[in-house]
Parts: structure tokens; sequence; C-alpha cells
């Protein structure tokens, strides 16, 4: 590993990788730092990655970090703790340097954050234990591994009577668990009848499992309800600890006045408010899917490597004494 890079890129999932293979292959150095904590983790397979479908996630990473590497791309384990702007002396006005936890610190010219969210939970005893597994939050992502199964609907949100919705679509066994009177208002109890589905008012005390595995929920009043699968909402909450030092902070993500996530504002290509400074993946856009960042992260690769190609242009030019430049 050197000290300076042209590119550090945070994190090593999907959106990061895909972020410094086009990097690496249009010639650039390279630094890949990860912590090691993917937010998809627990999941046992990738779901609607063309060409990867059911693809274990650390199987998807180490073939990412294997062809990475061929490109002369450098990863290394480890945490950002702290960011600086601190320009490289090669007449780039931009630069930063990043201190690990390690101790290390690293200089780049560019970064692509690609650190991803954190999954925050309902507050339901026995339910993280099976985030991932047998609770599950998107019909696109879990649905065909629980088709026809009994699936329930813990409604949390505004957007739960919907999700309910799209559960159904996959099972005829469907019972929500209305959390709140005022989520489950009176037009969505009339197609939740007209569909089939079943509602239950009131908290649900508590998630069960037996040998590991799902087995329902228990109710406020000691009921309980069989269940093969549980489907809840978490808030995403992006990664940017460590980022501060750049002004680079997490902003409330939100649809309509609900407040959904928290994740890094950025334009069309990725580049957030500081300049120098890309985000691609959860980080940026907290309900993309594996496929989705990849792509993001090719995207916000190629569009740093166009700002470093007219960064190195300008300063070929201060050299040369060039006061004006067109390609035009």
């Amino acid at each position: 590993m050197r000290d300076t890079y042209d590119v550090i890129v945070i994190g090593g999932g999907a959106a990061g990788l895909s972020a410094a293979l086009i990097l690496g292959r249009s010639r650039r150095s390279v630094l890949v730092v990860d912590a090691g904590e993917p937010r998809n983790a627990p999941a046992a397979g990738v779901h609607n990655y063309l060409g990867q479908e059911a693809t274990p996630p650390r199987d998807l990473t180490r073939t990412g970090r294997d062809e990475v590497a061929r490109y002369g791309v450098d990863v290394m384990a480890g945490r950002l703790v702290a960011t600086s702007a601190t320009p490289v002396p090669d007449g780039d006005p931009v630069g930063f340097t990043a201190t690990l936890d390690s101790g290390e610190q690293v200089h780049a010219r560019r970064v692509v954050v690609a650190s991803g969210a954190v999954d925050v939970l309902p507050d339901v005893p026995g339910l993280a234990e099976q985030w991932g597994r047998g609770v599950v939050h998107c019909p696109f992502c879990h649905g065909w591994e629980i088709r026809d199964r009994r699936i329930g609907v813990l409604v949390t949100t505004p957007f739960g009577a919907h999700q309910a919705l799209l559960w159904r679509a996959l099972s005829e066994h469907v019972t929500v668990f209305a959390t709140e009177p005022g989520l489950v208002d009176d037009t969505a109890r009339a197609g939740f009848d007209a569909r089939g589905i079943r509602v239950i008012d009131g908290a649900v005390a508590r998630v069960l499992s037996t040998d590991g595995v799902l087995t329902g929920v228990a109710l406020g009043d000691g009921s309980v309800v069989d269940l093969d699968a549980l489907a809840a909402a978490s808030t995403a909450e992006a990664r940017v600890d460590g980022l501060q030092g750049i002004g680079l902070v997490a902003e409330d993500f939100r649809m309509g006045d609900f407040r959904v996530a928290g994740a890094v504002t950025v334009d069309a290509m990725g580049q957030t408010s500081v300049r120098g400074v890309w985000a691609a993946g959860n980080v940026a856009s907290p309900m993309a899917t594996v496929i989705a960042s990849a792509a993001a992260g090719t995207q916000a690769g190629a569009a740093v490597h166009g700002d470093l190609v007219q960064a190195d242009l300008a300063a070929a030019l201060a050299r040369s004494g060039v006061s004006a430049y067109s390609t035009r």
C-alpha cells in the first residue's frame, strides 16, 4: 500500500468495488478501505442481479475483489475515523487525507464514499435476531423465497399498507399487524378485506423462534400468531462516521412528510456537495438494490476519472504557461 492515491474508495461492497473497477481500468491508483460490515450480510443470497442471481453476498464481494486486483487496485480491511481536506502536491487544488483506525494516514486526490447504511429496526424483542432470515423487509428481495407461506406484515410506517398488498401478491396467507390505528385507515382495511388479508390491531410483543427458525409472534394479550416469516420496515441510516472533517453529512431522506432514512445528497452523477467527493450505493440511495448500487458505483467512478482528467489538463496547461484552452 502506498501513501498517496488518485482515489480512496470508502466501502468494499457492490458500489465501492464497481467504482474501483472502472477507475482501475482507467489506470487510476485506487485504494478501497473496507470495514467488513455489509448491510446484506444476513442474507443468504443476492437477488435481482442479472447473472448473479442467488449468489451469496460474500461470494460476490470476493469475486469483485479479485477482479479489481487485476487492475492494480489495493483493497485493505479498515475503518475510516477522520478526514481532512489536504491537497496533494501535484498542482491539483483538491485533495484529502484519510485517517484509518490503524492510525495510518492515506492521501488522495478524490474520494468515493460507498460506506453503505445501517438498518435501525423496530424495537420488538426477538426481531433483530431474525433480521435477513425470518424477518424480511423487501418483497422483491425475499418474496420468492417465502411465496405461499404464512407471512406477517408489521405496519410501522404510512407505507405499510402498500407493502402488505405487495406481499399478498406472493401468498394468500398474509396477516397485517397494525401497531398504530392511524397507519391503517378505512380505505386500506377495505382493500385488505377485498384481498383476504387478516388485520390484527395492537402491538407485537415478541418475535418467536425455535432453533433459530421464526415460528410466529406473541401479541400483547399473550396470544400467539403462527407465521413462517415477518415483514418489517427498517430506517436506513447512512454510514458517514469520519467524514464530518470534510463537511460531508447525512440528511433526512423523506417520502412526503415521513422520514424514511438518512442519506448523503448527490447529483445525477453521484457528486456530493463537497468538491472532490462522490457517493454511491445505500449511503446515498437507501432503497437501492445491489445491482442498482453497483451501477451507481460505476457511474461515480467514471465521473471521478473525468474530473481527474480535467484536473490533469489544467495542471499541464499551467506548467506550460497556457492561460486559456478550449476543446471545442
